[in-house]
């Protein structure tokens, strides 16, 4: 989109089975714009009227798509412990503020395999005492997975709340090897 806004943002989706459930994809020509968690049809077609919208313009379903191609491929590897970082170009469109600002030091500063507190997390961006708008951050992520929200935990050693469920949460961490494998 122009920075006057007159012509529709192109919007190409698709979804990808995980270990998690089914994830969205969905990218503009700026990047990766939204991951969403238990994409079945319901939350997809809540999650595909959202993106309708917020951006203007009617996802279409393009699983060939080659950003979503390779979104897909990272996605895969990352699961099979293939992949550590992903490397995708992201659109923020759908983010802005603080929010974005913290979701980009988590992107680039919260490394595979750690964790970081809310407020420690506050504290890198310049707002110390901010853990509870750091956690408004991360339940606002349009990019779950991918700007690894799950890495973000309670000071206490708890682990905090997450838009993909608490569960899903601690699957993501024992990939990663900060928690063990869940029993069941």
């Amino acid at each position: 989109m122009d920075s006057h806004g007159q012509y529709e943002q192109r919007v190409v989706w698709t979804v990808v089975g995980t270990d998690i459930g089914p994830l969205l994809l969905a990218a503009t020509r700026d990047g990766l714009v939204n991951v969403v968690f238990h994409a079945t049809d319901t939350a997809r077609d809540r999650a595909l009227a959202r993106l309708r919208e917020r951006l203007g313009s009617e996802p279409v379903e393009a699983p060939r798509s080659p950003l979503l191609t390779e979104a897909i491929r990272q996605v895969r590897a990352y699961f099979t412990g293939g992949r550590r970082a992903f490397d995708l170009p992201l659109d923020w469109s759908l983010i802005s503020g603080f929010n974005r600002e913290v979701l980009r030091e988590l992107a680039t500063g919260v490394p595979y395999g750690s964790v970081v507190g809310y407020g420690d997390l506050a504290d890198r961006v310049g707002r110390p005492g901010g853990a509870q708008a750091v956690g408004m951050a991360m339940g606002a992520n349009p990019l779950p997975v991918v700007v690894p929200c799950h890495r973000v935990v309670e000071s206490d050693g708890g682990i905090g709340g997450f838009g993909g469920g608490v569960d899903t949460k601690r699957r993501l961490l024992a990939l990663e090897g900060v928690l063990p494998e869940p029993l069941f």
